[in-house]
């Protein structure tokens, strides 16, 4: 019997970081806040509750749909609430040691200049939907559960042949995020799931843009941990896109390198081209 009761004995679970244990904190904060913006709509609640900093609900113009044409189109709906006061971990952190960082690195005296994240596009390409409409669904589910807003549908703008397309089909999904939800996303992006992908061996350094942007791909979304992979019925990737203030890819690099993305290094440049 006492060797039954040791055979059952679970393994040790891996310990966690400190910067993993936050970024898990502010995850569950946010989910709650969503939770709590959900119950207040079905309360019946007149009015939406104001979205945070960046926030991309309605604004702009009085009257019947007025500013919200383009923001829609950049997949800024029904974006969830965080609560009154709060400030992003990374958001915090950039504020804090990595703006000063950067100025003295880069020489900066203009407190203006100093390179910043100004928004985050996520992009599917479900070329496949075409033949599987539930495809298309699943994916804006999914998507709008790791970005923590409502993602849009694109559409294709020219008709090719070759590939059965028709201008006005529903091929691709995306969303764009600004503020709060844009900082909360890129630390559980750094933080939770560049980790979790395999074989990694760093970013690619090429994936700047010349004018200060970085894009970078994900094979799966069950890398983000808001994704049940035993629910997951197909894998499907995403392109994210990070838009700076930065002037030139140096500056890009160096504030993304402070803020925590893992890019290649020397050695593993080397090890590839050999």
């Amino acid at each position: 019997m006492a060797k039954d009761k040791d055979e059952k004995k679970p393994e040790k679970k891996p310990t966690k970081s400190p910067e993993q244990i936050e970024a898990e904190k502010a995850a569950k904060i946010a989910k709650k806040a969503e939770m709590a913006a959900k119950a207040k709509e079905q309360g019946g609640e007149g009015s939406a509750p104001a979205p945070a900093e960046g926030g991309g609900g309605g604004g702009g113009k009085k009257g019947k749909g007025g500013g919200k044409g383009k923001r829609e189109e950049e997949g800024a709906g029904e974006a969830i609430a965080f609560p009154q006061g709060y400030v992003p971990r990374l958001r915090k952190k950039y504020d804090e040691t990595i703006s000063a960082a950067l100025a003295g690195e880069l020489g900066i005296k203009n407190k203006m200049a100093i390179p910043r994240i100004t928004k985050v596009v996520i992009s599917m390409g479900l070329g496949k939907a075409i033949a599987e409409k539930p495809r298309l669904e699943t994916a804006l589910k999914e998507l709008s559960q790791i970005a923590g807003q409502k993602a849009v549908i694109c559409k294709a703008k020219k008709s090719v042949s070759n590939f059965k397309l028709r201008e006005g089909m529903e091929i691709g999904a995306k969303v764009t995020l600004r503020g709060a939800r844009m900082w909360e996303f890129l630390d559980r992006l750094i933080m939770l799931a560049i980790p979790r992908v395999k074989d990694f061996r760093g970013l690619n350094p090429k994936g700047f843009d010349g004018r200060g942007n970085y894009s970078m791909g994900l094979s799966e979304q069950t890398v983000f941990p808001e994704i049940r992979a035993d629910v997951v019925t197909f894998h499907q990737g995403m392109n994210i896109s990070i838009v700076t203030t930065a002037t030139d890819d140096k500056q890009a690099h160096s504030l993304l390198k402070h803020l925590g993305m893992p890019f290649q290094t020397e050695t593993e440049k080397a090890r590839k081209a050999g």
